[in-house]
């Protein structure tokens, strides 16, 4: 089984976002067997609680429900159990990495590096904006989710 954990700062809006437009194109592409998916949050402030409406909102707009998602905070075990920890923006991937055993560095990635449409290196948080803004998040979220599929299904040989 391969284990991907999506992360960002509250888990409400970024991070479950990928998680399940991501886990939606692993079942799709008949890989729900050998993929794990999952999301956490670099702070607590949301524990519990479902993603944002909005979030939720636009991802069904598209097909995606998260709607079972809740939020929670990143553990420390969450760098052995996971082999892709993904996270969604500089802050975030530099929490990580001083968290991080050197040993398992490797598992770190940024999101948008698997994206072949958005040169930019962080998928904003849309917390604080306008509803388009989950838009704008989804529309990254969806190619880099694809771009990402991709390099797990060829490193890891699932076809």
């Amino acid at each position: 089984m391969v284990r991907v954990l999506f992360v960002c700062m509250g888990n409400i809006c970024r991070s479950p976002t990928a998680e399940g437009v991501f886990r939606h194109m692993a079942r799709a592409a008949g890989l729900d067997h050998a993929i794990e998916t999952d999301s956490s949050g670099t702070h607590g402030y949301h524990i519990g609680k479902p993603p944002d409406e909005r979030a939720r909102v636009a991802a069904s707009r598209r097909g995606y429900d998260i709607g079972d998602l809740r939020a929670r905070q990143f553990t420390l075990t969450d760098f052995d159990y996971f082999q892709w920890i993904v996270a969604m923006d500089e802050d975030n991937l530099r929490i990580l990495r001083a968290e991080c055993p050197e040993r398992l560095q490797h598992r770190l990635h940024r999101f948008l590096d698997y994206s072949a449409r958005y040169p930019e290196t962080e998928v904003p948080d849309p917390y604080y904006g306008s509803g388009d803004g989950f838009e704008r998040v989804l529309d990254m979220v969806e190619d880099a989710s694809a771009g990402l599929l991709e390099v797990i299904r060829e490193r890891h040989h699932l076809y």
